[in-house]
């Protein structure tokens, strides 16, 4: 069986390594990024339920109706945001933050922090 040798193909082994690691717990949900050349999606889940809790991105109404035009990293902090706002409506304090096997830069920082701000712990 011949590996796979993409930049997709590395990030799926490191997030499969972080994810031995980190599990949502229904006291403390995983909140998952993933960040896509475009767009930069966020969900918290809870894994012993299988469910997502609460979830945004840059495709969802409320980023959409709030009319933002600007760079990425902007979008990011906007969406970390949203999310904080939709967890801690839905009385979720805590989260163990997984970062999607990328790197703990740009974008994916700019959601963790603006999280933060609004509120979140992780």
């Amino acid at each position: 069986m011949a590996q796979e040798r993409s930049s997709d193909a590395g990030r799926r082994r490191r997030h499969a390594r972080v994810r031995k690691v980190v599990v949502g717990l229904p006291e403390r949900p995983r909140l998952a990024v993933f960040r896509s050349a475009r767009h930069i999606y966020a969900q918290i889940i809870d894994d012993a339920a299988g469910r997502t809790l609460a979830a945004a991105s840059t495709l969802s109404p409320e980023f959409k109706g709030r009319g933002f035009t600007g760079k990425k990293v902007d979008a990011a902090k906007l969406v970390g945001e949203l999310v904080a706002e939709k967890a801690l409506a839905a009385n979720i304090q805590q989260v163990v933050f997984d970062r999607g096997g990328f790197k703990y830069h740009g974008r994916v920082k700019a959601l963790a922090a603006a999280a933060r701000e609004k509120g979140l712990r992780f």
